[in-house]
């Protein structure tokens, strides 16, 4: 089967390293502005990996040209942060077959919806397309063309296409690959994303010293007490929104636990001792995508979609607020991810069940 990957960053050089190690053809991809990894993976021939992934892994074709990448794809494997998805989805336009699967990884907030419309897909064109909740590793790029795996999840990685009749067919395709849970719908996938519940409390309550360099340790030093109930305030809202929905979902503390990451299932030390956060640097500026993705993309999509349930969400409100005033910008006033910007403004609460 060939399998083109759709983005060269740390997952999706985890990914494509994986599924070719799955015995997959990988072509691998990115938008012509993305030249470091390309370039590397493909004078090497392949991309090289030491962690929970070791070795190396051939790579059939690593380029710029979307064309070439898709032809013949069977699977079409996206991944990247919320903003990369619209422009991946463009590039696809006019190159998808009926048969296509299109696997969005992670959703980062109604990344299949978001496919679907920046692509042009109907609901007659044949093309299935689906996401995961989360990427199913802990991955960093060490050098160009070669990255260290700290985590793969064995559990908790949850994917849905939509419509849900479509999970199946989709999930038949990898899950060989990943060890990969089917969700109800892509709103469960969507809502079981914990970065926007984590990062942007994390990186707002220790605003000022990561506007001089951020150097500390984000979960192991970040995340105090106090820290961690703002965390559970956020996430709080996220599950009132997903009960609203009748969306079964798993507390922020108890899919960490659950993945592996975490062992206390607690929103203090279940996150500042979790061996699967050990060490990780906090970002070194306040623009960054622990607020420009997770607050923009993340938080901004829950509070839209609050206010269509009438479910109340003053907590996110306010941290979206400040972000808004730490970062001089007006995150709603954008609106990067919203039911609008899908075209879902008009759906009922019933409707927007059924997606």
């Amino acid at each position: 089967m060939k399998v083109a990957v759709l983005g060269s960053g740390n997952g999706g050089l985890a990914c494509a390293f994986e599924l070719s190690r799955a015995g997959r053809e990988v072509a691998l991809f990115d938008l012509p502005e993305f030249t470091t990894q390309i370039a590397a993976v493909a004078d090497a021939g392949g991309i090289h990996a030491t962690g929970d992934l070791d070795g190396f892994a051939p790579i059939a074709s690593a380029g710029h040209d979307i064309a070439e990448a898709l032809a013949g794809a069977e699977l079409v494997v996206v991944v990247g942060p919320a903003y990369a998805t619209p422009p991946m989805a463009q590039a696809c336009r006019g190159h998808l077959t009926p048969g296509t699967a299109v696997l969005v990884c992670p959703s980062s907030c109604a990344g299949a919806l978001t496919f679907q419309q920046a692509a042009g897909i109907g609901p007659d064109s044949g093309v299935i397309v689906g996401e995961t909740s989360t990427l199913p590793y802990a991955v960093r790029i060490t050098a160009p063309g070669r990255i260290n795996v700290f985590h793969r999840l064995t559990t908790g990685t949850f994917l849905a296409a939509t419509p849900p009749s479509d999970t199946d067919a989709l999930f038949a395709l990898v899950e060989d690959v990943w060890p990969l849970e089917k969700a109800a719908s892509v709103l469960q996938t969507t809502l079981q994303n914990g970065n926007p519940v984590i990062h942007p409390a994390v990186s707002l309550l220790n605003a000022g010293p990561i506007d001089r360099g951020g150097d500390f340790l984000f979960y192991e030093e970040g995340v105090t007490n106090g820290v961690g109930r703002l965390i559970e305030a956020v996430d709080t809202e996220r599950l009132a929104i997903a009960a609203a929905l009748g969306v079964p979902l798993l507390s922020e503390p108890a899919i960490g636990v659950h993945q592996g990451y975490m062992t206390e299932e607690n929103y203090s030390t279940g996150y500042s001792k979790a061996p699967g956060f050990l060490g990780i640097g906090a970002q070194g500026q306040l623009d960054h995508r622990y607020l420009t993705e997770d607050v923009g993309y993340g938080l901004v999509f829950l509070a839209d979609l609050a206010a269509r349930l009438s479910v109340p969400t003053p907590v996110i409100d306010a941290v979206i607020r400040i972000a808004d005033v730490v970062l001089a910008r007006d995150f709603k006033a954008e609106q990067a991810r919203t039911l609008d910007s899908l075209g879902f403004g008009d759906l009922t609460a019933a409707e927007l069940r059924a997606l």
